[in-house]
């Protein structure tokens, strides 16, 4: 938990104008919301907190690496990260309809935990479909990739030719 402490903002003691703080996120910080899809993250978060008279403006910025499994061959590569987000911060009663730019914090609130935005961040910018890019450049050497090669399927014998599952759909013309 100490981890993510230094993730908690407390806005009531800044002047107006911009503020600027940094973080440094990694294992340990994915360790608190027991995610655990990647070996390694070596991830740089900054957080620019524009403070008005009447609400906040919060830009995040996160910048690094972090070590994902290859869904093909099972290595692990480098996936960089690079993503932002902009959230407005206002204060007063909760409204019924939430929105995912605009926080509403009740009247006399201190302090933000920024923590889950950078979370959020990081997992949503992962890809879906995670693939080394030495498979993709042809440069990864490895018994899967190989053994996968040897298992596609070879060239049908009807390229060149129309398939004949589909002159009966023609004749429906």
């Amino acid at each position: 938990m100490d981890a993510i402490k230094e993730f908690t903002i407390p806005f009531v003691g800044l002047k107006e104008g911009k503020h600027q703080f940094k973080f440094t996120i990694d294992n340990t910080f994915f360790a608190h919301f027991e995610f655990n899809d990647f070996d390694r993250a070596t991830l740089n978060g900054e957080l620019i907190l524009e403070k008005k008279s009447s609400f906040l403006e919060l830009q995040f910025d996160i910048n690094g690496t972090v070590v994902l499994p290859c869904d093909v061959s099972m290595e692990w590569f480098d996936c960089p990260i690079a993503t932002q987000f902009n959230l407005i911060v206002k204060f007063g009663l909760p409204a019924a309809q939430a929105s995912d730019e605009i926080l509403i914090l009740p009247e006399g609130s201190y302090q933000i935990d920024v923590a889950q935005y950078f979370y959020e961040m990081v997992v949503l910018n992962l890809p879906q479909k995670r693939v080394h890019p030495g498979i993709e450049d042809g440069t990864l050497q490895s018994e899967i990739v190989d053994k996968l090669k040897a298992l596609e399927p070879k060239e049908s014998h009807l390229k060149g030719s129309e398939d004949p599952r589909w002159n009966k759909l023609k004749d429906l013309l």
